[in-house]
């Protein structure tokens, strides 16, 4: 898959992120630059940071007092990898939905070039790509 495609299919799982997000499903990324980042792409609803000083246990009952379905949205890299799989198996313990979708589309897609959401802005562009203005 050339970059052209690989960028191709980041626009669609972020498309399909944003739309999921406006309808009030939260998204939970490591920290502020994460969601920095993903303001910038267009996204409007509900954004959670992992890395506010509670446990992961805590932000974990915390999504499911407060919201039922979560995108989980942690970097690609290795550290990610191991948070995005403790997180997502506490969640399914506690009866929330949790998708890692986006960061699968995302990690297929941006790799080499980048392993954090924070970055996506310098590869993807700023909000008025043509995707997300339509959404």
């Amino acid at each position: 898959m050339n970059r052209e495609q690989r960028y191709a299919l980041a626009y669609r799982a972020l498309e399909s992120g944003i739309e999921k997000n406006a309808n009030g499903t939260v998204i939970l990324v490591e920290g502020k630059r994460d969601e920095i980042a993903l303001r910038g792409l267009g996204f409007k609803g509900p954004i959670e940071k992992l890395n506010r000083g509670w446990t992961i246990d805590r932000v974990v009952v915390f999504i499911a007092e407060t919201y039922g379905e979560c995108i989980v949205l942690m970097d690609w890299d290795r550290t990610g990898g191991r948070l995005q799989r403790r997180l997502m198996d506490s969640m399914i313990g506690l009866d929330i939905k949790p998708s890692d979708e986006l960061r699968r589309a995302l990690s297929k897609a941006m790799k080499p070039d980048t392993m954090c959401v924070e970055a996506l802005t310098s590869f993807l562009g700023q909000p008025n790509t043509r995707f997300l203005n339509d959404v």
